[in-house]
This record gives C-alpha cells, sequence and structure tokens, in this order.
C-alpha cells in the first residue's frame, strides 16, 4: 500500500481515512490516479481539488460515501453514483440492523484494499452488472444470531459471485471461528484476497494456455470437489502437507491450492510495498550480515520474477514476527515458504504478469 498525505497540511493520512486528523480537511481517494485529493476544508484554506483546467469539478462522492458513510473513494463518470469498488456490490447487508452498518463498513474497508491490488496489478475488473464473466460481492447475514461455518450464509465464491458472511466483520465471532477451525490466520482482507482468487482462476486459468501447466504444478482441478472436502474435514490434511502447500486448506484441492497461493501473493506484494513505503530496512537479511533497505524505485508491482519479491519478503516477514512476538502477539504471518509453495507463488506471478500484458 502506498503512503498519502492530506494536501493541505501534509500530514500522513491513511488509506481509509476520510478526513485528517491535523487540519480537519476532507479526503476523497481517486481510483483513476491512485492518489488521495483534498476535497474540502473547514478552515478555508486554498487546498488542491480534483478540477479540470477550466476549474469544474469532475470528481464527486460515492454515493457510498455520501450517503452511509461506509466508503471513502471518489466518482468521476458522470453516469455512475457509485465508485468502482461499490458498483461491485450485487446485495449490501440489511441496514434496518444497526450494527449492520459497522460490519459493512468493516468489509468494504478491506474490500477496497483488495480492489486497490487489482487494479495496481491491471488485472480485468469489470462489474458482473457489464459483463457476465465480471465480478460482485453479496454481503449477507444469517437469520440466526450464531455464525458457524456450516451455517446458512457460507463465505465463497460461485462462478463470479462472491459471497462473505457480515459475521466475519464482527471479531469476536471471527477469533471463534478461527479457534474452532484450527486457522493460525483468518481475518476480513484473507477472505477477500482468497475469494479473489478462484474468481481469476475462471478468468486467466480454465479454458486457456495455462490450464495445464496449472495441472503440473497444483493437481487435476477435475478431482471431485465435494470428496475433497468431505475427506478433508474428515480426515485433516495429509501428514506431510507442510512440505507441499503454503497453509493446511491449500492441500484440500487445487482449486484450494490456487487460492491460497493466490492470497499470500497478494499478501506479500501488499505488504512489501507497505514496507517499502515506510523506508524499511531490515538487518540482518535473511541469515546474512548485509542490511537489506528500501531500493530506490522499488516497486513489487512490477518485478520481472518470483525470486526478487521472496528475497525481500522472507526478512521483512521475520522482523514482522518479530515484533508481533515484542508486544506479545503470535507470529503475523505463521506460514513456511518452502520450494514447492515459492515455485507456485511463481506461477502465479506468471499468470498474473501475463494477464497484465
Amino acid at each position: 500500500m502506498k503512503l498519502y498525505s492530506c494536501e493541505c497540511c501534509n500530514n500522513l493520512v491513511y488509506f481509509e481515512n476520510i478526513q485528517c486528523v491535523r487540519c480537519g480537511s476532507t479526503l476523497g481517494f481517486l481510483p483513476e490516479t491512485m492518489s488521495m485529493a483534498t476535497i474540502g476544508n473547514p478552515d478555508g484554506y486554498e487546498c488542491p481539488h480534483p478540477v479540470d483546467k477550466n476549474g469544474n469539478r469532475v470528481y464527486r462522492k460515492c454515493a457510498n460515501y455520501q450517503e452511509h458513510n461506509v466508503c471513502n473513494w471518489m466518482v468521476r463518470e458522470p453516469e455512475n453514483q457509485l465508485c468502482i469498488a461499490c458498483r461491485l456490490n450485487r446485495t449490501i447487508p440489511n441496514l434496518s440492523r444497526p450494527e449492520n452498518r459497522k460490519y459493512w463498513h468493516a468489509l468494504e474497508i478491506e474490500k477496497r484494499r483488495l480492489i486497490f491490488t487489482l487494479l495496481r496489478l491491471d488485472l480485468p475488473l469489470v462489474p458482473k452488472t457489464v459483463n457476465d464473466s465480471g465480478l460482485a460481492f453479496d454481503f449477507l447475514s444469517d437469520k440466526e444470531e450464531t455464525f458457524s461455518e456450516m451455517g446458512r450464509v457460507l463465505t465463497g465464491h460461485d462462478q463470479g459471485l462472491i459471497t462473505i458472511n457480515i459475521a466475519e466483520a464482527d471479531p469476536v465471532e471471527r477469533e471463534k471461528m478461527r479457534t474452532k477451525m484450527a486457522e493460525p490466520y483468518r481475518t476480513i482482507l484473507g477472505h477477500f484476497r482468497h475469494e479473489s482468487g478462484h474468481y481469476y482462476w475462471d478468468l486467466l486459468i480454465k479454458d486457456t494456455g495455462w490450464l495445464n501447466p496449472f495441472r503440473d504444478m497444483f493437481g487435476n482441478e477435475t478431482e471431485d470437489y465435494s470428496q475433497a472436502m468431505e475427506r478433508h474435514y474428515s480426515q485433516g490434511p495429509p501428514r506431510d502437507w507442510a512440505e507441499r502447500f503454503v497453509s493446511s486448506y491449500a492441500s484440500m484441492h487445487p482449486w484450494e491450492d490456487w487460492a491460497e497461493t493466490w492470497a499470500h501473493y497478494l499478501h506479500i506484494i501488499d505488504t512489501l510495498e507497505t514496507a517499502y513505503q515506510f523506508g524499511i530496512q531490515i538487518r540482518p537479511k535473511a541469515g546474512e550480515n548485509n542490511v537489506l533497505e528500501a531500493a530506490p524505485g522499488y516497486d513489487p508491482y512490477h518485478q520481472e520474477d518470483i525470486d526478487s519479491l521472496i528475497r525481500h519478503w522472507l526478512p521483512v516477514s521475520f522482523a514482522l514476527n518479530s515484533l508481533n512476538r515484542s508486544m506479545g502477539h503470535g507470529h503475523v504471518y505463521p506460514f513456511v515458504l518452502n520450494s514447492p509453495v515459492i515455485a507456485k507463488l511463481g506461477f502465479v506471478h506468471g499468470v498474473v504478469r501475463g494477464a497484465a500484458s
């Protein structure tokens, strides 16, 4: 993630901010330029505004920003009331329940981080309302209060439609499920990235020249998925799963192996960009005595091969885990990237670069 600052006072602001905490300026994210604009100031300072050469305002707040305050993106196209991220929503939570707006806001924050990454990668991103092969989101809640992995609303993907149970936005319920499912890492953003992997498998792998290389790397996806899932939950993962997969869940079926690897690829490039935007230096580097510094112009989104990303990621993730341990928490990235997993990440990298080009 890039670093952003207020155009009025130059104070650093978060990607999700709607207001500068120093000068009170109202902020808006411009997806076309991937920049943060100051769109208003309570003290009357003259701030730069998104205007054309004639001084006319060319951006306006997304309707979900204006009406519900769950978004901070701006809209340029006159025919659309919603930003590119919100146009992907097919179903939003039932706002007659007071707590649902809070959950929806939490989901939107993480969804926009996903969309930011997809835009940075130049991947195809079309709403399902425009094209049947496009992407859409349903944010749904169980009719009963109890959240269960086997409840009425299952988080998942089906032909371009990603469904998220809004209970995932409740940290208490999410932690219960994380413990129950023995998952070392369960986050809203992780769900979005994982499910987007299923979508892009359909879009970029299925019925393309990548299919046979995929099968060589991940296995044959025609294996019965229901049987694979039943076997996984009744017998558990194979004993040697850690030698071949990034997570135990990835060992269930080639589709899940791809989606888990895809999600980790997005984890890595987004975190690396954030680290180098802050100019982070790591000493020592992966068991060596030299320093891994924020190389000028280093952009994890535009690297030729996976080796560069892994060479930077391993010491950064080790430092992140060490910092988390110092605060009394577990590892922020509790995964091991061995050679087979790195090869799979390299496959994802190749598919992404091919799609972008």
